[in-house]
């Protein structure tokens, strides 16, 4: 599974590091959370599901 997030549609509300701090970030300057581990572990793809299902821009894409 690899895992993108796309920084236009971002809002910052950084739920996906609550959900998944393996494998999303937040950049405090730019306000928006990204990616730091795109091809995702086995153990750690239900969290990333979750925080797809939770994102409020949808703004987290699974591939």
């Amino acid at each position: 599974m690899r895992v993108t997030i796309d920084s236009t549609k971002c809002q910052g509300h950084a739920v996906c590091l609550t959900h998944s701090p393996e494998t999303f970030d937040f950049d405090d300057v730019a306000g928006k959370a990204f990616v730091v581990v795109a091809d995702v572990a086995p153990e750690h793809e239900d969290h990333v599901r979750r925080a797809e299902a939770n994102c409020p821009e949808r703004a987290i894409e699974i591939v």
